[in-house]
């Protein structure tokens, strides 16, 4: 039986409770989720790319435990097909928040499936006690000194409590 390889494309700057939601979803779907990280010149993130592989993959490993062994971190620039394609996944997951998530992401399915039609969207819709959850606001909190451990990994709290700290 061929293995079913997904990828779940992101920021990941940093990684939330809600990605850790999202990729529970995927593991049920898929033998090998990618973890893959967007990488743009022209956005400087708040966290490197080691330290975002690292967050990643300790997170993973303290809270989806011997399933983690099934998740890979890359790293993509231009479009999440060709990364799709270069590793041989055929499964692109996708996490859903709300209403507004799903138009966005449903007009993203389908121009994806226009260009890669191998390639199939899976929506995994967040379970509600992550759904407010955004990297953006989450960022936004620790800057400002505000609890942030209700939304990320204890790994990823203490490293934007050090990113932060005066």
């Amino acid at each position: 039986m061929t293995q079913r390889v997904a990828i779940y494309a992101g920021s990941f700057d940093p990684l939330t409770n809600g990605h850790l939601d999202v990729l529970k979803g995927a593991l049920t779907v898929a033998d090998k989720v990618l973890v893959a990280i967007g990488i743009q010149a022209s956005k400087t993130p708040l966290f490197s790319f080691d330290e975002r592989v690292k967050l990643i993959e300790t997170a993973a490993r303290d809270e989806l435990g011997a399933t983690a062994e099934r998740l890979s971190v890359i790293a993509f620039e231009g479009l999440v097909i060709a990364a799709a394609r270069k590793h041989d996944a055929g499964i692109m997951i996708r996490g859903l928040r709300d209403g507004t998530d799903l138009d966005y992401e449903m007009q993203m399915a389908g121009m994806n499936e226009t260009m890669a039609p191998e390639l199939q969207t899976i929506f995994v819709p967040a379970s509600p006690s992550v759904r407010t959850i955004t990297a953006t606001l989450v960022r936004q909190i620790a800057a400002m000194g505000g609890d942030i451990r209700p939304f990320v990994p204890a790994s990823v709290a203490a490293a934007l409590e050090a990113k932060f700290k005066k």
